[in-house]
């Protein structure tokens, strides 16, 4: 099982991914963790992505990707249930550059999920959370920025007959019902 999980910020997919790991036993393929352990084995990509990271900045694309695919190559040797992308993709480009490593590599997505959750809904929870950097113009931007670069992959995903949209509101395990209604679908 290959699976993207997407919702804007607070829409619940960290508690969602874990569940699913759970249940399933897939690995999840993170871009922050790839990114640390490629730097600290000290391989050519994390040399090229050590400064970026050092300073602060955003990791180039080209990189990221090759780290993609070196975790991608590593899961399906190490685990036969599949793999979660957790970070990544965020915006069209990402997403159609996936699809073609995937695609090279054998392992194509078998769904995207998207927790769909109204943004009043979603700022009410974010601002219940008490976080210093949860504040409602912050939690605005952040939304506004979904919107703009990861929303279009609903359409996208849409498109290739991926995407299965999951009400996120109600409970934890109300949610996570949902999911795994889809899920066990393909296992």
């Amino acid at each position: 099982m290959r699976i993207v999980l997407l919702g804007a910020p607070g829409s619940g997919k960290g508690t969602q991914t874990d569940s699913i790991i759970e249940r399933y036993g897939v690995a999840t393929v993170a871009t922050g963790d790839l990114l640390r352990a490629e730097v600290a084995a000290g391989t050519e990509l994390g040399r090229r992505a050590k400064p970026y990271m050092d300073a602060g900045d955003l990791v180039p694309f080209d990189i990221v990707l090759g780290m993609i695919e070196n975790g991608v190559r590593s899961l399906a040797k190490t685990n036969p249930k599949g793999f979660m992308m957790d970070g990544f993709p965020r915006d069209l480009a990402q997403a159609e550059a996936l699809d073609t490593l995937l695609a090279k590599l054998g392992q194509p997505l078998d769904k995207v999920l998207f927790i769909d959750v109204d943004y009043e809904e979603i700022v009410k929870r974010l601002l219940g959370r008490g976080r210093a950097d949860d504040n409602e113009d912050t939690i605005r931007n952040r939304l506004r920025v979904f919107e703009e670069k990861t929303a279009p992959l609903i359409d996208y995903y849409t498109r290739k007959a991926l995407l299965s949209k999951i009400k996120g509101t109600g409970t934890v395990d109300d949610i996570g019902a949902r999911i795994r209604a889809v899920l066990d679908g393909i296992t």
